[in-house]
């Protein structure tokens, strides 16, 4: 990639102390002479918040937390660094001129409103907060369009499935191969699942991830989740989306057109890959990553997910099948579960009854505006929470 002459891309990161957020760290780090962190963004991590402005010196820190912003701002006092704190801050920064790109790896509904801000002003998006299209797919493919605006996916399955679409363009989709490892209870019996705690969930056989997302793994809420956003992202029925698991996370997705060919993107289980190709695109650059040695790999498996064992990954469908604001639901009660999991108040397999129940319970709306997603957010919130604590 020749950048003579040119300037470098300048990135705001949402969620820059996560897992993805770090890691898009790195990947600018490889190519400094291509891309600068012109704005980071923390939720909570204060103290790492500052440690990262140090280091790469962006334009603008947010910290969503406002309880934070007299440390922020007193740790960076002596740089040339804007320092703002609040929800709203978030979604009014992204809207900066000078942003080339905005890289979404915030966890959970909170993601939501920044993406959009960043869509209206029609700054291409690399999208790592699922939820966005869990929550409302439609209405944000719609605000795309309207705008313009690229949605470059930076899960490793979305990044995988827009890979191997690359120069098919024309070519009908018979259906979306969604990878998944399984997560580290794949091969309990639902006796077992009756007993498991937070830290074997936290064990992810092959990702190093945030723990909201490792424990949404372990429970195959993550993958349901990614359905969903397939779903969206490549404009395709529920029908054509095949979860298959493949324990070795080796082919991190594929897609199978009506000709009966398969097109797969492999690799080693490395976010940077993803994240990289995002910034990039269309573009390869030259990476220092790991790669695969076949000589090593010499086993590929895969079998059919158990929905009966893992019920938010049947509950996911489901909540597509009805669609309307029930993924925004399942998402609100899902978030209320996982955390109450996390801060051991409620089981395993409790997670996956006060999702259903809440399903049942909150006000169903057939088609959502963003205030009705936003009601139906804090409803299902509520009703999970009491539900939890019964």
């Amino acid at each position: 990639m020749d950048n003579k002459g040119q300037s470098r891309k300048r990135i705001a990161i949402l969620g820059s102390t996560g897992s993805i957020g770090t890691q898009a760290l790195e990947v600018i780090e490889e190519h400094n002479d291509l891309y600068e962190a012109y704005i980071l963004t923390a939720n909570n991590q204060v103290d790492k918040l500052i440690e990262q402005a140090r280091k790469h010196q962006p334009e603008t820190v947010v910290i969503a937390n406002e309880q934070h912003y007299d440390k922020l701002k007193g740790a960076l006092a002596n740089l040339p660094i804007k320092v703002y704190a609040g929800a709203k801050a978030l979604e009014e920064v992204v809207t900066d001129s000078q942003v080339d790109m905005v890289l979404t790896a915030l966890v959970g509904f909170s993601g939501l409103r920044p993406t959009i801000s960043a869509i209206r002003a029609r700054k291409p998006i690399a999208l790592a907060n699922k939820e966005t299209m869990v929550v409302a797919g439609e209405l944000i493919n719609q605000l795309c369009d309207e705008n313009r605006v690229p949605l470059l996916p930076v899960d490793s399955e979305h990044s995988a499935i827009f890979q191997s679409l690359q120069g098919n363009e024309y070519n009908r989709i018979e259906k979306i191969l969604l990878t998944a490892s399984g997560g580290p209870f794949r091969t309990f019996t639902h006796e077992q699942l009756k007993t498991v705690t937070k830290e074997q969930a936290l064990k992810h056989p092959n990702w190093s991830m945030g723990a909201k997302i490792t424990i949404d793994s372990a429970s195959m809420m993550n993958k349901g989740f990614e359905v969903m956003e397939a779903r969206w992202l490549f404009r395709v029925n529920p029908e054509q989306i095949e979860v298959l698991v493949h324990p070795q996370s080796i082919i991190h997705s594929a897609v199978q057109y009506e000709d009966g060919a398969i097109m797969a993107q492999m690799g080693m289980p490395d976010m940077r890959v993803p994240i990289q190709y995002a910034f990039s695109y269309p573009l390869r650059l030259k990476s220092s990553f790991p790669r695969i040695d076949f000589n090593l790999c010499t086993q590929l498996t895969f079998e059919k997910p158990d929905t009966k064992k893992f019920r938010n990954l049947a509950l996911a469908y489901e909540a597509i099948r009805r669609g309307g604001n029930m993924p925004c639901i399942v998402n609100a009660a899902n978030e209320i579960v996982n955390s109450g999991f996390l801060h051991d108040q409620i089981s395993f397999l409790g997670m996956s009854e006060v999702i259903e129940k809440t399903m049942e319970r909150t006000t169903f709306v057939a088609k959502p505006t963003l205030d009705d997603y936003l009601g139906t957010d804090a409803e299902a919130r509520r009703i999970a929470t009491e539900l939890m604590k019964f």
